[in-house]
């Protein structure tokens, strides 16, 4: 069964689709927090010369080596980014159109000399074909897989076991880099680490889906999962389930739409970011307005209190705390007096006596609550 399982092309393409999407997604989080997603392009793009670089040097086009290069050049071009800042003369965002550009530019123009016949090709770095992901096999254990698969089995893992290994650490510095410095985490330490990781399952990425399908899992389903949710666990695990059913979904319309496979995961990724966008439970556009239509109405029904407690004691008590005299007095249109009122009776702000507007006692404390503090003449010092 198992060995039917990895003979199955469907299977492995939506498997390599999904272990890339979690493995770029657990790192993309702690950069989309950081506001640093940008360098996942162009560490993406910039590795072309470590890969380069290490063809040369060792004529290997895969593997752990290849990984191993990659995720150094990834740390370079962030050690270059970070150099280039630090003499004032560039913002962080100029230093990263600088530096990975050249890299890029240098490893192509190495790729065209040294490795002319070599499969190496800056088009499907970029691009890749997931598609194709099962017709390159490795055997392990005596079944026969995709190599994509193992190395981005291992990738995952290897991502998983880092954030596990060094969760605190990460949180920390990502949200407090000044105190985890002071405690003695070495924040730049564990986010060049990170940045490495990023490297590598940049590379091993390469073959199975490019740099454009990885740094959409990179940034995509994090901020996605951003919208969803306040707790740094729950937006990486919220971002592996996004990632995972974009492949899925990805994978089965490319199929009947009959369009780029890659293509369709990256779409996929867009369209959940756009449903977290609208429906998000707290940070979503639909819940935003319900949030700002409910803080408007509230403060709409202690204005009510505010003034029936002003008049509640005076001798136009009977003309101001009317329900008629809301118009008037509050400019507010009958359709919205109506409902202000409505929703303060329902609150137990206001009860009716008749045509008279009365307060309860939380009214009373609501209106008290507003108005002491304007009361006290050292309040408006």
């Amino acid at each position: 069964m198992i060995a039917q399982f990895f003979s199955d092309p469907g299977a492995m393409i939506v498997l390599t689709g999904a272990l890339v999407g979690i493995a770029a997604s657990l790192v993309g989080a702690f950069l989309v927090l950081r506001g640093t997603s940008l360098l996942s392009d162009a560490i993406s793009h910039s590795i072309v010369f470590g890969i380069i670089i290490v063809w040369v040097l060792t004529h290997q086009t895969a593997g752990p080596v290849q990984i191993v290069g990659a995720a150094l050049t990834g740390v370079l071009t962030v050690f270059l980014t970070e150099t280039l800042t630090a003499t004032g003369r560039v913002k962080s965002d100029a230093a990263i159109g600088l530096v990975f550009p050249a890299l890029f530019s240098i490893g192509v123009l190495l790729i065209n000399i040294y490795a002319r016949d070599v499969h190496i090709d800056q088009h499907t770095v970029l691009l890749g074909e997931i598609g194709f992901v099962w017709l390159d096999t490795v055997e392990l254990f005596g079944i026969h897989m995709p190599e994509a698969v193992l190395w981005m089995g291992v990738m995952t893992l290897a991502n998983l076991a880092y954030i596990t290994l060094f969760y605190k650490e990460l949180k920390l510095a990502t949200f407090d880099p000044a105190l985890a410095k002071a405690l003695g985490f070495m924040p730049m330490a564990v986010f060049y680490g990170l940045l490495a990781l990023t490297s590598g399952t940049a590379v091993a990425a390469f073959d199975a889906v490019g740099a454009i399908l990885f740094i959409a899992f990179v940034i995509v389903p994090p901020s996605a999962a951003y919208l969803l949710t306040d707790r740094l666990s729950l937006m990486l695990v919220y971002g592996a389930v996004i990632a995972i059913a974009s492949s899925f979904l990805g994978y089965a319309l490319a199929l009947w739409l009959n369009v780029s496979i890659g293509g369709m995961m990256a779409v996929m990724t867009g369209v959940f970011l756009l449903l977290a966008f609208l429906f998000g439970p707290r940070y979503g556009l639909i819940a935003q307005s319900i949030q700002r239509r409910t803080r408007t109405a509230s403060n709409a029904c202690r204005a009510l209190a505010v003034h029936l407690y002003n008049h509640e004691d005076s001798p136009a008590r009977s003309e101001e705390n009317i329900a008629s005299a809301l118009r008037e007095h509050l400019h507010w249109p009958e359709p919205r007096a109506r409902a202000i009122l409505l929703r303060a009776l329902d609150q137990g702000l206001v009860i009716r006596s008749g045509d008279l507007l009365e307060l309860t006692e939380k009214g009373r404390a609501t209106a008290r609550e507003i108005l002491e503090p304007w009361s006290d003449p050292r309040s408006r010092t």
